[in-house]
């Protein structure tokens, strides 16, 4: 991917992050935009978004910004003066319930064995 595709997502990132932080608000949750890419001609952009608490279903979330796409793309290519603004489409990011998950597993094993006292060798595998 080229250096200006990196630099325009990057701050489209950071703007669409502000704009859902500022006008966008769902009840026990909290959003987070984990990545946006953008194509490679700029005319779309895919943000992913993390959704931390269960209050709502993510998939409601991601229907609403949506549907909220077109106020959401005026206020963020308010800020962002470009020949052509992308078009944004939301995606629900899952990383974060994985990492929980994975995280919860690790906590559960059981504690390590004791290790062997001083001057024992460990058995040898034939």
């Amino acid at each position: 991917m080229s250096q200006r595709v990196l630099r325009v997502s990057e701050l489209l990132k950071r703007e669409i992050s502000m704009v859902l932080e500022r006008h966008y608000r769902f009840d026990g949750v909290i959003l987070t935009v984990h990545d946006v890419q953008a194509t490679p001609d700029l005319k779309q952009c895919f943000v992913y978004v993390g959704i931390i608490g269960k209050a709502l279903s993510g998939e409601y979330i991601i229907d609403k910004l949506n549907k909220q796409r077109g106020a959401i793309q005026r206020e963020v290519h308010k800020r962002i003066v470009m020949k052509t603004s992308p078009q944004i489409f939301f995606r629900l990011d899952q990383s974060v319930d994985r990492g929980v998950k994975i995280l919860n597993a690790i906590d559960n094993l059981p504690a390590p064995a004791d290790p062997l006292p001083e001057g024992a060798e460990e058995p040898k595998m034939k």
